[in-house]
């Protein structure tokens, strides 16, 4: 019996007469509904916790991992990153450092930086960023949901990545970050959810880039469980390789426990989920290492088959423009000129212009997830950081994006389809470390 069976339903008691039909169905019931489980989440002792908390383990390279740690033994980068405390010239990818992130994570927990709650709660997480505010619940999530499509998906996984998270979770036994989910705005969970911020937070805390964290333990559990059961589905913001991860981890250890009954704790993932209205989408940029053709001849086919012209603006000024960065100059082009736009939802996407137009016929880009060729520069690091890596010869030539609407997310995910790699840039960011889900 799966973990929504196991806290929703109650067999009838012996000598009841139930309608069979009725009874199974019951049982295995054919919901179109979300699940969410109160957990037992190791979390930081509180005045460890600004000191603890760090971000995720994919927006940052293993270099800018060890300087963001420094010296700090709190630091959950030696959780999530723990190459960092090995030789450089270490592969990154041997067990060697999964290995060492398991017993980092089990050292935090032996020294008490990381406490288990008592008893089984959900969390509200809120991040601030500026004037804006985002509050969601956090809690574990069902990998039949996930499996099943309840949990939609927008982006392919890469397998390497997919790997090394599987790699991570299985030796760690833990699933050690959340992934990020979201829903379209329901008021009752939403107001649940904002009525309790008005309570005593477990933590608040400003990290180093001003970013304003805050979590409350639950206080009313079953209305809000019952309101999120009543989603009919959740859609990955950010997380796509820790999700599926998650039900890769889980397949493997279901396989290896004949006792399997499906509400064992592998079953379920940690996430937090966020009403999409209150969320940021900014643009993931791009950058080109080399460009296979001379400049000028460059120029004359872009000058031909695009509306371009010469800008002070790294920013495109709408859907349907893109900003080039080459030679020292930035160019804004339109990629819709004298074609009306696609209506496939996919194939409208800005980043899937810019490859199908630009990167493919012109700097010989094939697939983006497998390309060397091509790079992806997200959220706030901005257009400088653009500007910086073809000034100092990382790249030749740079993109700048339009953000993608979050509408068109809901709408690629609600067909099963899947956008170009790195189309989305959530911020802000979770700080991992605050909770963490510890199966084994």
């Amino acid at each position: 019996m799966n973990g929504y069976q196991t806290l929703f339903y109650q067999p009838p008691p012996n000598g009841a007469t139930k309608d069979l039909v009725l009874h199974l169905f019951l049982l295995y019931p054919l919901r179109a509904m979300t699940t969410i489980m109160p957990f037992r989440a190791f979390r930081p002792h509180p005045d460890l916790a600004s000191q603890l908390a760090c971000v995720p383990y994919d927006v940052i390279n293993t270099t800018e991992a060890k300087l963001l740690a420094g010296n700090n033994q709190y630091s959950y980068l030696r959780v999530i990153r723990p190459e960092i405390d090995l030789d450089p010239s270490h592969d990154p990818y041997s067990p060697e450092v999964y290995k060492l992130a398991a017993k980092n994570l089990t050292s935090f927990i032996t020294k008490k930086i990381l406490i288990q709650d008592p008893e089984p709660a959900l969390y509200v997480y809120q991040l601030q960023m500026g004037d804006q505010v985002q509050t969601g619940l956090a809690g574990l999530t069902s990998v039949d949901d996930y499996d099943q499509g309840l949990i939609k998906l927008h982006e392919k996984t890469r397998v390497e990545k997919e790997q090394d998270r599987i790699q991570h979770i299985t030796t760690c036994g833990a699933h050690t970050e959340p992934v990020f989910l979201t829903y379209r705005n329901d008021e009752t969970l939403t107001s649940l959810l904002m009525a309790e911020t008005a309570g005593d937070p477990l933590y608040k805390f400003e990290a180093d880039d001003g970013i304003r964290h805050t979590i409350w333990r639950v206080k009313e559990l079953e209305a809000i469980r019952a309101a999120f059961l009543r989603l009919p589905c959740l859609y990955i913001a950010d997380g796509h390789h820790r999700a599926a991860a998650a039900s890769s981890c889980r397949a493997k250890l279901r396989s290896e426990n004949p006792g399997h009954q499906g509400d064992e704790a592998y079953n379920f993932f940690l996430s937090v989920t966020f009403p999409h209205n209150q969320l940021k989408i900014l643009p993931y940029n791009r950058i080109v290492k080399r460009t296979p053709v001379d400049p000028e001849a460059l120029f004359e086919t872009l000058t031909k088959r695009f509306q371009m012209s010469e800008t002070k603006h790294p920013s495109p000024s709408c859907r349907g423009n893109v900003c080039m960065y080459i030679g020292g100059r930035w160019y804004e082009l339109l990629l819709l000129k004298s074609t009306p736009p696609p209506c496939d939802p996919v194939e409208a996407l800005d980043v899937s212009l810019l490859q199908e137009r630009i990167l493919a016929p012109l700097f010989s880009i094939g697939d983006p997830r497998q390309d060397k060729n091509i790079d992806f520069v997200g959220g706030l690091r901005g257009t400088e950081e653009l500007k910086r890596l073809v000034d100092d010869g990382t790249a030749t030539a740079a993109f700048s994006m339009f953000p993608v609407p979050i509408e068109d997310l809901f709408t690629v995910a609600d067909q099963g389809r899947c956008m170009a790699p790195k189309s989305t840039w959530f911020e802000p960011k979770l700080r991992s470390g605050l909770l963490v889900h510890k199966f084994v």
